[in-house]
């Protein structure tokens, strides 16, 4: 998904999920389905630093992949937590909920790979095996997020309308794994006058690390310094198994469902 501005970033958004006409040959797509409408896309696949290239001069400030790959797009390999401030929470208060999320990972024998989201926010990338559908892994991260509140009543509300969310809270978002729904990856700049990014960091920075400080203008040198911090990923995989069994205990004990959600829109 390329989220492009073709007036700047104070202009409009476009949200692109088809490759624009007139793409050079060498740049490759994967085709997406939509099953609820009968609907597919081709969407760009990036290989290449050069598709890259060609999608910022075509505009594209954003990218925001699919937690799964060309080879099988309904086999999603990447489980991803996010950390989203309501209006009048701090990010102080999203600190202290990532701690509690890196506590239960650890319970879980699970990596957690975490980074900036390019907001207020904070992101977590868990690489899993590919054997679970959308619905599964959804499911997986809502038990997570179940337990995460449990343990931080005080900061997490799940609270599925966000109206009615606690202003002050911290929404551990587990839709952000529904099928369709992406998020801005690793090193993407974010469509902001600031030039923020998206940035991989240390578990040992979150308490220190504010998020305004990775720029455009910062981010390349700490790159050059630190290296890809996100790149042992495809090292530490972890299967959901245990989580799924949370997700039924769950139910067993009365928790609801997480509510259908509009996963495939067109």
């Amino acid at each position: 998904m390329l989220h492009r501005f073709p007036t700047g970033v104070s202009g409009e958004k476009v949200h692109q999920k088809r490759l624009p006409r007139g793409a050079p040959e060498w740049v490759q797509t994967v085709r997406v389905r939509f099953p609820r409408y009968g609907r597919h896309a081709d969407e760009l696949c990036v290989t290449h630093p050069a598709d890259v290239i060609w999608a910022v001069q075509m505009s594209t400030v954003e990218f925001h992949p699919w937690n799964s790959r060309a080879a099988d797009t309904e086999a999603p390999d990447e489980w991803r937590i996010d950390l989203d401030p309501m209006p009048e929470a701090s990010y102080a208060d999203v600190r202290r909920v990532a701690g509690v999320a890196h506590e239960v990972l650890d319970e879980l024998g699970a990596v957690g790979w975490p980074k900036t989201s390019g907001g207020k926010g904070l992101h977590i990338y868990v690489r899993i095996e590919p054997r679970w559908s959308f619905s599964e892994v959804r499911r997986a991260a809502h038990a997570f997020a179940r337990e995460v509140e449990r343990r931080a009543p005080d900061l997490v509300d799940l609270t599925w309308w966000r109206k009615d969310r606690d202003p002050r809270s911290i929404f551990v978002d587990y839709n952000q794994n529904a099928r369709d729904h992406t998020i801005r990856s690793a090193y993407s700049v974010r469509g902001v006058p600031e030039g923020v990014v998206s940035t991989p960091i240390r578990w040992d920075e979150i308490d220190d690390a504010d998020p305004r400080d990775f720029t455009i203008a910062t981010v390349p040198a700490r790159f050059a310094e630190l290296g890809d911090l996100h790149a042992g990923i495809d090292d530490a995989v972890f299967a959901l198994d245990e989580l799924l069994e949370w997700a039924d205990r769950d139910a067993r004990e009365g928790a609801g469902e997480p509510p259908e959600d509009l996963q495939d829109l067109d």
